[in-house]
């Protein structure tokens, strides 16, 4: 029977557990043992009035971001703020940040997030506006130098926590999420300027939602490359955590919590687009 067709008759929590047991054979256990453990949350003081927790996984992806000549960033699907925080305090005091949530109700989290967390002279520096990040490339063409998609995923470690979730698990949802993730990351693509910066990142321990989806773009566009997720924001100046060490897959880098000290999943991708020439097919 092939895989896919496999895929098909699995669902709930026996299906959950057969899928991501097949995917990390003998570690499923440890992992999966990690996930009701507390998590590696940081306090990020930015300067506002409160403080914001945060896994200390994403302040690891979001501080690979390279933000130096950056004056127009883009946090995609931004909302509840977390790492929007992290790229407001280490912007240039030059550049603006278009935080941007399609759904608005999470768009209130992000906007009271920025309210509260930011001094005033880096919050006026910053806007909250509530669209489909997939269509926001049609009025954006190459209007960005750094980009942040931290994509809507299946979120593994929450479902496992949540009985309703897990019982309604289906591999079905991974195919869906995987689409609208390649619908943003292509529309990210479109928005960054050339030699702009792109990080791409879930909290999804499938790499159809992961590496396969980075796959689809390089083999889409001539003029993306892969680079090491390195250091490149400060951030002792905002946190006392350590930050987690990665572990390398085929394109990007996974955080995982059994071996991250709590932290995590996070999977994140940095990407940089060339000068030369864009889709490398018929169909753009």
């Amino acid at each position: 029977m092939k895989q896919s067709e496999k895929n098909k008759k699995l669902s709930g929590a026996a299906g959950f557990e057969e899928y991501y047991s097949n995917l990390f054979a003998d570690r499923w256990q440890a992992l999966k043992a990690a996930f009701p453990l507390e998590s590696d949350y940081a306090e990020w003081k930015a300067g506002g009035e409160k403080s914001y927790f945060l896994d200390s996984a994403s302040v690891r992806a979001a501080v690979s971001l390279p933000l130096k000549d950056a004056t127009d960033i883009l946090d995609l699907c931004a909302a509840p703020g977390g790492k929007t925080l992290v790229l407001a305090s280490n912007m240039a005091d030059d550049a603006n940040l278009l935080s941007n949530e399609r759904s608005p109700d999470r768009k209130n989290r992000l906007l009271n997030t920025v309210r509260d967390c930011l001094p005033e002279q880096i919050r006026e520096r910053v806007t909250v506006i509530c669209k489909d990040g997939a269509q926001m490339c049609r009025a954006n063409e190459s209007s960005f130098d750094a980009i942040l998609l931290d994509a809507p995923c299946s979120s593994e470690r929450h479902v496992f926590l949540d009985e309703k979730y897990l019982s309604e698990w289906s591999p079905s949802r991974i195919k869906t999420l995987s689409m609208a993730q390649w619908a943003l990351l292509s529309s990210a693509w479109r928005m960054l300027r050339p030699e702009g910066f792109l990080l791409y990142s879930t909290c999804a321990l499938s790499p159809d939602e992961n590496d396969n989806v980075i796959a689809k773009l390089l083999k889409k566009f001539k003029n993306a490359i892969i680079l090491e997720p390195e250091i490149s924001l400060n951030y002792s100046n905002f946190i006392s955590n350590e930050l987690p060490e990665y572990e390398k897959t085929e394109y990007g880098a996974q955080i995982l919590p059994d071996k991250a000290g709590g932290a995590g999943p996070l999977y994140f991708c940095l990407l940089k687009k060339t000068g030369g020439e864009g889709c490398s097919t018929s169909n753009c």
